[in-house]
């Protein structure tokens, strides 16, 4: 049996630079500042922990990476979507898309590295793996350089 989820993130930019970097997708970003989280504030990952999370209704970010954060300093991303991935059981990822919309930093020269990242990430391969970005044209606020925004869909099958 097939089932897809959905899921979204989004964070603000911190206002002034501090040693918090920009991390989307695992990587590091350093023509951004980092993210107002109390985690790296990965979008991608949190955009993709959550529709995890709508197909096993473990909620991750909002249950289980908290306790995480807070009671063991755990602020890594990647940690969060281990467990989302465990969370899944028997199903296997066949296939994620995420689509990024933002203003900066600019991406579009590493998609393939973060699709690499992505997949190394959730033990897929990175065909699995679909990745957009948009500058939004100015019409959100992720668009106009506020924050960046993440939405992501997965497909599992037992």
């Amino acid at each position: 049996m097939y089932k897809a989820g959905i899921g979204q993130d989004s964070h603000r930019f911190l206002k002034e630079k501090t040693e918090k970097k920009c991390t989307i997708a695992g990587l590091h970003f350093d023509d951004a500042n980092g993210l107002d989280a109390d985690s790296d504030g990965d979008v991608v990952l949190h955009a993709i922990c959550n529709a995890i999370s709508s197909i096993t209704h473990v909620y991750i970010l909002g249950e289980v990476a908290p306790k995480l954060c807070h009671n063991e300093g755990i602020t890594d991303s990647s940690v969060y979507l281990e467990k989302a991935l465990q969370s899944l059981g028997n199903k296997k990822v066949v296939h994620v898309a995420v689509t990024i919309e933002a203003k900066w930093p600019r991406m579009q020269n590493r998609v393939l590295e973060m699709r690499q990242n992505v997949a190394n990430l959730m033990g897929i391969q990175v065909d699995a793996v679909g990745l957009t970005i948009t500058s939004g044209d100015e019409l959100s606020n992720f668009a106009r350089g506020d924050g960046l925004q993440a939405f992501a869909i997965i497909t599992t099958v037992e």
